[in-house]
C-alpha cells in the first residue's frame, strides 16, 4: 500500500500525520502559507483508503484540485461525488460538507484554503459506508 500510495504524491511531500477533525490515516504538507500575494493557505492532503475528514465549512469557500487517486466530496443533503485526478471542486461559502479517500484507494488533493475552517462532528460510519 506504500508504495501505490506513493505514486499519488509524487508532486509534494506526503506530510504529517493528522490526528484532530479526520476518522482514519491522513497527512498534510502545507505547502503556501504566506499572505501574499493570495493570501490562501494551499495543503496537499493525502488519505490513506476509508480515512475522511469530519463535517466542516469554511467562512471564505474553499477550493480542491486532486492529484491522485479516487475520494469522495459530500455536501449536507446532497449525493456524494466520486473525484479523481485532474477534478476540481469549488465549495461555497459556509457550505456543510467532507472528503475523503474512497475504501480501496488513496486520495491526494491540494485544499486552497482562503480564511477559516469550523470543524464540526464525524462523518459516521452508517454514512460513509453507504457509498
Amino acid at each position: 500500500m506504500e508504495n501505490e500510495q506513493l505514486n499519488y504524491s509524487i508532486i509534494f511531500p506526503r506530510g504529517e500525520k493528522v490526528t484532530a477533525n479526520f476518522s482514519g490515516d491522513a497527512y498534510l504538507q502545507m505547502v503556501f502559507t504566506d499572505p501574499s500575494p493570495l493570501n490562501t493557505s494551499i495543503g496537499n492532503v493525502t488519505f490513506a483508503p476509508g480515512a475522511r475528514n469530519n463535517w466542516h465549512s469554511h467562512k471564505v469557500g474553499q477550493v480542491l484540485l486532486v492529484t491522485g487517486g479516487e475520494g469522495w466530496y459530500q455536501e449536507e443533503g446532497k449525493t456524494a461525488q466520486l473525484l479523481k485526478a485532474g477534478d476540481v471542486v469549488n465549495i461555497p461559502a459556509n457550505t456543510k460538507h467532507w472528503h475523503g479517500a474512497t475504501k480501496d484507494s488513496w486520495f491526494v488533493h491540494l485544499a486552497l484554503t482562503p480564511g477559516e475552517t469550523e470543524w464540526l462532528e464525524p462523518v459516521s460510519d452508517s454514512t460513509y459506508n453507504s457509498l
